[in-house]
């Protein structure tokens, strides 16, 4: 329509379309013998809106599907109830939280196994391996901080404070990660097992958001520290916890821990410190980790596979 109203208003008569061809084209755009011009004109803008109301609900839909993602990507940074704020610009203050355990775990000689596969198959062994470790972590009353590498940092107690029993659910999420590595191979080293060493210390923490572009919920305190030292200074395959994670454990029940006795901790000096053997009721008796002596047996054998691998296998 709009073509053939400037068609017919041009300058030079020569330009403008006969008679014929007006009345002809007016004719195909009205179909109904007994509807008008304006008729048709009417149908032709409640066509338009109809159109546009169909391309208004698509793009709706299509900012309800993009704002799922980010709250998910928002989730995944941030524990809900934070992000949920965060969301409703309300003030994120640091808060205090008494008594919480603080968990870290580290795959042993990850360095040495990583030199001896690919960029792609290292990336490839922490996902699978990571993997694992979220869904037993979805079971539990456990917020997962953050992964750096290897690295594992879990703590339970906050953002939702929980009593007594977020040291039991840091102990049977620590027991089910050793659990799930029971039948786990690497996969470009079929041959070798994966080890874990962690630890696990209970006390209190301050917790907030950390950052503006790309916001972290962060832990401070000397409990995240003196966790971190009973990881480091643990052994493969076995929990370490300290005094005070052994003494709540106890007064929760339900657990089984083996003392060993005083080390020296770097920052900190003597601690008395304990392994956690696995649950101490029912029938659970196949989760029940080896003692210290059995798994020493097991990580020199495992370690003299790792060198003898490292002598057949040319790192890339």
């Amino acid at each position: 329509m709009l073509h053939l109203i400037r068609d017919c208003w041009a300058e030079r008569p020569s330009e403008r379309p006969p008679i014929d061809k007006v009345k002809s084209s007016l004719r195909s755009m009205n179909t109904s013998k007994n509807k008008n011009l304006m008729d048709h004109v009417m149908n032709m803008l409640e066509t338009h809106a109809s159109t546009l109301e169909e391309e208004v609900e698509e793009r709706t839909k299509e900012l309800i599907e993009e704002k799922k993602k980010s709250d998910m990507l928002l989730y995944r940074m941030l524990p809900r109830e934070v992000a949920d704020k965060l969301k409703l610009g309300q003030p994120l203050e640091p808060e205090t939280f008494e008594s919480v355990t603080v968990f870290f775990s580290d795959v042993v000689s990850f360095t040495t196994i990583a030199g001896k596969g690919t960029p792609l198959q290292v990336v490839n062994l922490l996902n699978t391996l990571y993997t694992i470790f979220d869904s037993i972590i979805d079971e539990h009353d456990v917020y997962k901080v953050e992964t750096i590498g290897d690295a594992y940092l879990c703590v339970s107690g906050l953002p939702n404070r929980n009593g007594s029993e977020h040291v039991k659910e840091i102990s049977s999420m620590s027991l089910g990660f050793l659990k799930s590595l029971e039948e786990f191979h690497i996969p470009h080293l079929p041959r070798e097992n994966l080890n874990l060493r962690i630890g696990f210390h209970t006390g209190s923490v301050v917790a907030g958001v950390v950052g503006l572009s790309m916001p972290r919920y962060c832990l401070f305190g000397d409990t995240v520290n003196t966790a971190s030292r009973m990881e480091s200074n643990g052994k493969p395959g076995m929990i370490h916890i300290s005094q005070a994670a052994n003494d709540l454990l106890l007064k929760v029940g339900g657990y089984e821990t083996e003392p060993r006795g005083e080390v020296i901790i770097k920052g900190k000096g003597v601690m008395e410190t304990y392994w956690l053997r696995g649950p101490s009721n029912g029938n659970t008796s196949t989760h029940i980790r080896p003692s210290i002596k059995e798994v020493s047996s097991r990580t020199l054998e495992n370690e003299d596979n790792l060198s003898q691998a490292s002598k057949e296998t040319v790192p890339i």
